[in-house]
């Protein structure tokens, strides 16, 4: 009998070359922030925004996409481990049973966007001098799309893999390292890819094709929206990302989605009351 099921036996890396690897994920992250610029740069030439502005977003938007993505895994996730181990936070190294160079491994999503409120919050302090909502609107649309290459990056990993399941659809994820790899499981990664996507275009029909970004804080909340409830929704077809979540009603990350869809939906309420009247550019800041 024929097999409808997908036997993915991707390997995460591209190529070798003198012990540097080149890895899908890597490759995928790093497109992911080369589009974003694009699109970062596209909306602030058509508003005449300084373009100074637009270099120092992105690299608040980096350096606290990887500091909160980093701690969030630490604390929500494994902080029986990293409590004992505070150093290996910040440090790419395993100190036991043996010293050992890893890498950041772990980066939890909802640590990211703790991460990128706080950078945006001070870059509204310090660049833009306008109100927090008004730069959230315009950096989480990117965000979104970025959100699809990484989650596709995971799929290349072959990680965050779903439970078993019978659907024709069905991935065998060989490399997954898990126990019976040639059972069908659900794409859960892809799913979560594909809404992250769908969830880009709304957020720039909205920005393009409508008034509503006038209301500052409308497309963050829309995001929000978009975003966690999807997250929260797949979770249910997700195998458990630490043993410890097993048994719980709701996981972890089904938990630290409520409040940032509770937040969106406040925010598509309190930005009526946010209405932006224009940029106002100071003298001494050239745009281009």
């Amino acid at each position: 009998m024929l097999s409808l099921f997908i036997n993915w036996d991707v390997t995460p890396e591209i190529f070798n070359l003198g012990g540097i690897s080149v890895r899908y994920y890597g490759l995928l992250f790093a497109i992911a922030f080369i589009f974003g610029y694009k699109i970062e740069e596209r909306m602030f030439k058509s508003e005449g925004l300084p373009m100074p502005w637009l270099d120092k977003l992105w690299i608040y938007v980096a350096i606290a996409t990887i500091i909160g993505a980093r701690l969030g895994h630490c604390i929500f996730y494994d902080w029986a481990y990293y409590s004992a181990h505070p150093l290996e936070m910040v440090l790419p190294v395993r100190f036991t049973p043996e010293f050992k160079f890893t890498g950041y491994q772990g980066l939890a999503s909802h640590g990211a966007a703790i991460g990128i409120i706080a950078g945006l919050w001070y870059y509204s302090k310090k660049v833009s001098k306008k109100s927090i909502f008004w730069i959230l609107d315009r950096a989480v649309i990117p965000i979104a799309l970025a959100g699809f290459f990484i989650r596709m990056g995971n799929l290349m990993n072959s990680e965050i893999v779903g439970v078993v399941t019978e659907k024709p659809w069905g991935f065998c994820f060989v490399n997954s390292g898990m126990e019976n790899p040639e059972l069908p499981r659900h794409p859960a990664q892809l799913y979560e890819a594909i809404c992250y996507l769908i969830s880009f275009f709304i957020l720039m029909h909205i920005y393009w094709r409508t008034d509503l970004k006038k209301r500052m804080g409308f497309i963050f909340g829309s995001f929000l929206i978009l975003i966690f409830t999807a997250r929260f929704i797949i979770e249910f077809i997700k195998e458990v990302q630490e043993p410890w979540e097993a048994g719980m009603v709701l996981v972890m990350g089904q938990i630290l989605s409520i409040p940032f869809v509770v937040a969106g939906v406040f925010m598509l309420w309190y930005s009526g009351k946010l209405i932006d009247t224009g940029t106002k550019i100071p003298k001494n800041i050239k745009k281009k």
